[in-house]
This record gives C-alpha cells, structure tokens and sequence, in this order.
C-alpha cells in the first residue's frame, strides 16, 4: 500500500481523489502525475509449467507468451459467462497477474485449485508488490521491479486488437485510440519513495475517480464494474484484448465459439454522455430507459474532464437506443445520449475485423 498525501480522500486502501479530480486527469495525461491503485491487486505463478497451464484453462493463448509482453486473461464458466479477469505479464521465471483487488483471493484460490500435479505454484503477492498507474507520458516518474533485463510493467492492450481476437467496435476511431494507460510493480522502497515525492510536491498523485474517468472515456470493460452474472465477453466488446478465438479448448469456449460464429450476444455496451446539468452521477445498476421500458443498467460513470459526466452501460441487444433515452437516478431521471460500442449486429452476421496488432504494448 503507498501512503496517501495529506488531506487526500480515501475509500479503505483506495485514494478516490487529492482534492481535484479534473486537475489529476489532466496531470495524468501531461505525465506529471502517477496514481496508487490500492483497488488493484496481484498474483505471481511460478513454475516451468505455469504458461501451458494458463494458456489451458483461460481465454488467451499464453504457451508462447514472451517476456516483457502484455496481455489479458478471463475466466469463464462452462456456459461462457466471466468469472475471473486479469492483466498478465511474465518475466521468463514468473507470470504477474494484476486483477481487481476484490476478486483476488477467489482467483488465487481458483487457480490454486486447477494445479492439479503441474509444476506450478500461485501465490497471493499484495502484500508485497503494489501497483501504480500512469500513462505513456508518466511511466518516467516510477521505477518498477526489473527482473533480468524485464520491467514489470502491464502495458494495456486495449483497444488494440490481439492476434485471435476479433473487434465488435470501431478500430480507427475508438475513443481508446487516445488514452495510454500502463500499470507498474513496485516494492515497498518505491512506495515509499513515491509517497514522499508526492507529499513534497515533486509529483502528483491522481486518485481511482480521475483513472475511472480515463477508462470510462475509452469505453474499456473493467471486471469490477461492468461484469455481473451474466456477462459474456463479446457483450463488452473483450473478444478484442482478452480472448483467443484459435486456441485449443477451454471452459466456455463453446459459447465463446457459438456466439460468434453462429449468434449474437443477447446485451451489448454502450457509451452515454448524460445532461451536465444534474448535480450527482448515476450509480451502478441504475435504469436505464426508453419512455416506461427499461432496456438496460448503469455499470460505470464518471466525470470527464473534457467530455463532461459519461457513463457506460449493458443494455439488450434490440434496444432502440435511437430513442430518448433516460437514466433513472436515485434524484430523478437524466437525460442521456448513446453512442454504440457493441453493435447490435455483432457475432454472426457482422463481419468483424480480425488483426494482429500488439507490438505497440511491449
């Protein structure tokens, strides 16, 4: 955990903000400031078996996984639903994997499961590593854990779309396009230098409310937020980052597979930007709705400092959201407009882009 600066406003190990959540956007985007994710939490699995073994019961293709490459992983249930997420990156000895901090001891412990007589070993290493976000611009100002000649430093694929993945959204002009986001392994000596230099000024520190504004922006799924217990990955556009559509076999890979080729994902992603003029933002899981028929639920919204209040939500895949579309908030209803991420279209009849491109997040 890294010591937050004074009169910096906390949910447990969490900084929410440092007094300005506007401010700490712009000084993450100028790489003048970096942020404590306390929200984040890590798991090393050693062991000379542990890539073919992962690359067998997750949705990413990670036998071959080099070095110093970053990429993500899901968990699925036998019906293809989401149980697990994490960023993955291996240093030749260990593989990290950097998930929501709420689902790492049912992770840690799920995995720990699957071990069977592999020579593999998962250990819970929050106590440990702490993790700090920064964009391209900021990455300077943090000195990760280097293993060999291997920085560990999660570069975020997204929007990029991996070898064996398959894009529902747009490519070109993704909102994510502008948005770099990386997530770096320190130990407590660099904690401790960070929090000093951000206490002195030095540097800034931007809380979860200015990095969720960010993601928000880029339309990028998080499991913490926009998974519940019936999200399929192609329902939030992940089939670009997290799954491998050529790999062998994998729980819920059939739905993985049928949905794809044959159907389409009963919910879909969408971005909203809603009316400035309402004092709060709406809350996970409130209503999002056309007139009396509610076609969908809040899973994100955040304040951008450019675009304004912006939310994401799943709603049904025939929803007209060419509609007047309201979300209904615990303060009354605010207006909103939607924009597609996943198009109601998406699996079968969609012809979605498949391309390799990853050597940008090496």
């Amino acid at each position: 955990m890294i010591a937050s600066p004074a009169g910096a406003i906390t949910d447990g190990d969490v900084l929410l903000h440092v007094g300005d959540p506007m401010r700490e956007q712009r000084a993450l985007v100028r790489g003048t400031a970096v942020a404590p994710r306390g929200g984040r939490g890590v798991i090393a699995v050693t062991g000379v078996d542990r890539l073919s073994w992962l690359d067998s019961i997750t949705t990413q293709a990670l036998a071959r996984l080099e070095p110093g490459v970053s990429t993500e992983l899901l968990v699925l249930d036998p019906q293809g639903r989401v149980e697990h997420a994490a960023a993955v990156l291996d240093d030749g000895e260990t593989t990290w994997l950097i998930a929501d901090a709420g689902d790492v001891p049912a992770l840690a412990t799920w995995l720990g499961r699957m071990r069977f007589r592999l020579r593999v070993e998962v250990r819970e290493t929050s106590a440990e590593v702490a993790v700090v976000g920064a964009t391209d611009a900021g990455l300077a100002l943090i000195r990760p854990l280097v293993v060999g000649e291997t920085p560990l430093v999660w570069r975020d694929p997204w929007p990029g779309v991996a070898v064996g993945g398959a894009a529902y959204g747009p490519i070109e002009k993704h909102p994510g396009t502008e948005r770099s986001w990386n997530e770096a392994l320190v130990d407590a000596a660099e904690a401790s230098r960070l929090a000093q230099l951000a206490a002195s000024g030095e540097i800034g520190f931007a809380g979860e409310l200015a990095v969720e504004a960010l993601r928000v922006a880029a339309w990028r799924p998080r499991f913490a937020e926009e998974v519940d217990e019936r999200t399929i990955p192609h329902e939030l556009d992940w089939l670009r980052t997290a799954v491998h559509l050529d790999k062998g076999c994998y729980r819920g890979q059939e739905t993985v597979a049928k949905v794809h080729n044959l159907g389409h994902p009963p919910r879909r992603l969408v971005s909203l930007h809603l009316d400035g003029s309402a004092e709060s933002l709406p809350s996970r899981g409130d209503a999002v709705a056309v007139g009396d028929v509610e076609i969908g639920r809040i899973t994100s919204a955040a304040r951008h400092f450019e675009d304004g209040p912006i939310a994401l939500a799943v709603v049904k895949r025939t929803a007209d959201t060419d509609a007047d579309v309201v979300v209904r908030t615990a303060d009354g209803d605010v207006a909103a407009s939607v924009t597609t991420v996943v198009p109601p279209d998406a699996g079968a009849s969609a012809g979605v882009p498949r391309l390799p491109r990853l050597s940008r997040r090496r």
